[in-house]
């Protein structure tokens, strides 16, 4: 009997968990652009104490403003390499902000000091754009 109650068991519990389903959906919604920037690019705020640069990206939609997310990386080094921002290097905080077809890159001083940053200069900018399946 036990024999028996153990077989039944063991096929319950095969066939329960055969039915069981781990879904996972993997597509590819991104989208990568990548900008040269020039010194000529960045302008100064008005309190003259950062620079500012602004990169129109129709492509950024409000999907990916309000539900998706947006990625940013710089190049100083004729892209050898990336550094992905907000991030702080050479005594400059690199930071960003974004709203439908725009993304505003911001540098200043780390720690806010006076005199300002002198123009942060030419750099690549790439930006990755993710959609969301929401």
């Amino acid at each position: 009997m036990k024999k028996l109650l153990s077989i039944i068991c063991v096929a319950i519990l095969t066939v329960t968990a055969s039915s069981c389903k781990k879904e996972t959906v993997v597509s590819n919604n991104t989208l990568t652009r990548v900008f040269d920037l020039k010194s000529t690019d960045w302008k100064q705020t008005s309190d003259g104490v950062s620079w500012y640069a602004n990169l129109n990206i129709p492509e950024l939609d409000n999907q990916i403003h309000l539900k998706g997310g947006v990625l940013v990386s710089i190049s100083v080094d004729g892209e050898s390499t990336y550094e992905q921002i907000p991030e702080t290097f050479g005594g400059v905080a690199y930071s960003y902000s974004h709203q439908p077809g725009q993304l505003q890159l911001l540098a200043q001083a780390y720690d806010g000091a006076n005199p300002p940053i002198s123009n942060p200069g030419a750099m690549t900018v790439k930006v990755v754009l993710i959609d969301s399946n929401d």
